[in-house]
């Protein structure tokens, strides 16, 4: 589990670095007025939408982490199954074993 709290840990502070950037970003608007057709307004709601991307996911990892702190970490929420060991190699803040997330698509 420690491999796991690091693994996690270290896609936390990834993600932060990440979001202060796009903040940085974000400080800049484009022209949206009539007409003016501004690049940097696609840009700018471009960098809007994988700020709130960065920050959904950045919850995610910290409940995992949540998880790993009170023994909850690898068990499925909704069925109270273990979650596979590759799913969670493959998405560590997964909170659904695979069977849970197939029913969910």
């Amino acid at each position: 589990m420690d491999d796991t709290k690091t693994k996690l840990e270290a896609q936390a502070q990834e993600i932060r670095a990440e979001l202060v950037r796009v903040n940085a970003l974000l400080r800049e608007r484009g022209d949206y007025g009539f007409g003016k057709g501004d690049p940097a307004v696609y840009q700018w709601e471009f960098n809007l939408a994988l700020r709130e991307r960065y920050e959904q996911r950045l919850e995610q990892i910290e409940k995992a982490l949540g998880r790993l702190t009170d023994g909850r970490y690898g068990l499925c929420e909704q069925c109270g199954g273990r979650i596979e060991p590759e799913r969670l190699e493959a998405v560590p803040y997964t909170t659904l074993c695979i069977t849970c997330a197939k029913m969910q698509v």
